[in-house]
């Protein structure tokens, strides 16, 4: 079994270990891969290591490392039909979705294959003829790349990318649920002709492969996606050799809706900010914060709607959403729901596995509403990470603020309403990294992506997305060194 990428070669894990990747949406067996331990690890570190070292990567034109993930993009369109079959075959999602996915994860390649050699840094003027000040920038070095289960490639994508451009190497290590994208992207790297050791891939867990990544002195830097509990690990884990962390870990995104919103329009995109891939999206729209006069009318419609959306599996060309990524993480999402309607939450609908026989065998779970919720409620203050929508009232512009700031998250959030000057007043005042109005979910890679406060550290996309995989360097250089005679020795 052959699907770690080390050093330019494809070989499997050293203790031979074996893990089976199934789909979740019938059970079927996709793939059986390797499973890593921490002397995969170290063998990828050193191979990484060596290539940023003594390799030609780092030292390479910019614009030739751009060029290459122009070739990169283009196999991806040419073999899309591939990778998203893939894709959805490891998660579940809609092959729609996955198609789309594709095709978001070729617009971050060719952003930044497009930037690439655009900004060669800054002169400083110095108000001295005998000086030259510039600032630069340089390679990172060995970077950890560890990418979650919910968007595979694309998540990757949004780290290889910068990564390759900026001179790194790296150690991709995807989620050990959903490999096969991330193993399909190494062949193609390779078909484009990255220099062996710069991409290496180890497959396996969190605690036998991503701790020994994220503390291992041989690496320079962690880009990290996934869940609080995992970021935190990671970031104590980087504490000890003062490695850069970049972490996005998810929120609980308000969803802010004044009362003369577009009604149509706000409603149906609602229901696509919550249960698009099943809410396993970490900027979904679950929770929803409507202004009382409309918060009857806004309710009703939500929960008709929420009730006609179809689930299914991912070539099910009638279906709408799709499954949970595991068994494990419904019952996750089946404790939420348990533990809102204890703390007195109202379920408007959904609430339980669906009773179609024809999705048995996948972890379906019906998109859900808890209506009067509050702020001390858990449930409106914690992520499930499933199709559960929580429902709070306000009354005014100012309650709406301070209501949609009440969280230990800062990811996006999103304000409806007619009113030009009230939506830029609010958008100002949200403390969440992206800000829709009138909208929700759209993103270009041009545009930085990330949160504030709990959701991490650092952006991803745009140029600041970039900047995180760069070392900054100030070169000052007199051009006619003269004694100082500052001591008179």
């Amino acid at each position: 079994m052959s699907d770690f990428y080390i050093a330019g070669e494809w070989r499997g894990p050293r203790d031979g270990a074996v893990r089976e990747i199934r789909c979740p949406a019938d059970g079927a067996l996709v793939a059986e891969v390797g499973e890593g331990s921490a002397a995969d690890v170290n063998d990828a570190v050193d191979a990484a290591r060596y290539a940023f070292d003594h390799g030609p990567w780092p030292r390479s034109p910019e614009r030739e490392r751009g060029a290459l993930l122009s070739r990169v993009a283009d196999l991806i369109v040419a073999d899309r039909a591939a990778f998203a079959r893939a894709e959805s075959l490891d998660t579940g999602k809609r092959l729609v979705e996955s198609e789309y996915d594709m095709d978001d994860v070729v617009s971050c390649l060719r952003y930044y294959a497009g930037i690439a050699g655009t900004d060669a840094g800054r002169v400083i003027d110095t108000a001295r003829p005998d000086a030259i000040s510039r600032i630069g920038y340089e390679p990172l070095g060995v970077c950890a790349l560890i990418t979650p289960w919910n968007y595979p490639l694309l998540q990757a994508s949004w780290k290889v990318a910068p990564a390759l451009v900026a001179g790194n190497s790296f150690i991709l290590k995807p989620s050990e649920l959903t490999p096969s994208t991330a193993i399909l992207l190494m062949r193609t790297l390779a078909e484009a002709g990255l220099p062996s050791g710069v991409a290496n891939l180890v497959l396996g867990d969190g605690p036998d492969v991503g701790a020994p990544l994220s503390s291992h002195p041989g690496v320079d830097m962690v880009s990290f996606t996934g869940g609080l509990a995992s970021g935190k690990r990671v970031a104590a884990a980087a504490v000890d050799t003062v490695k850069r962390t970049a972490l996005e870990l998810g929120g609980k995104n308000p969803n802010v809706v004044f009362s003369d919103a577009d009604f149509d329009a706000a409603v149906d995109m609602a229901l696509t900010a919550v249960f698009l891939h099943s809410g396993q999206v970490c900027s979904a729209g679950a929770r929803l914060i409507v202004q009382d006069e409309l918060h009857d009318r806004f309710v009703d419609a939500l929960v008709e709607g929420a009730k006609r959306i179809r689930l299914g599996g991912p070539f099910d060309e009638d279906a709408e959403a799709g499954t949970l990524i595991s068994a494990a993480h419904r019952e996750e999402v089946e404790a939420y729901v348990a533990t809102g309607l204890a703390e007195g939450a109202v379920l408007r609908c959904g609430g339980r596995r669906p009773e179609d026989p024809r999705l048995a065998g996948g972890f379906f779970y019906l998109p859900t509403i808890l209506d009067e919720c509050s702020q001390k409620m858990s449930v409106v203050h914690e992520e499930s990470f499933g199709p559960v929508l929580t429902v709070e009232r306000f009354t005014d512009e100012q309650d709406a603020i301070r209501i949609a700031n009440d969280t230990d998250f800062g990811l996006a959030g999103a304000v409806w309403t007619s009113e030009a000057s009230k939506a830029q007043r609010v958008a100002a005042r949200l403390r969440h990294g992206t800000i829709w109005i009138n909208d929700y979910h759209p993103y270009v890679p041009q545009a930085e992506w990330g949160g504030f406060k709990q959701s991490g550290n650092g952006r991803e996309l745009g140029p600041t997305g970039l900047n995180e995989y760069r070392e900054i360097k100030h070169i000052w250089q007199n051009v006619d060194p003269r004694p100082q005679r500052w001591f008179s020795g």
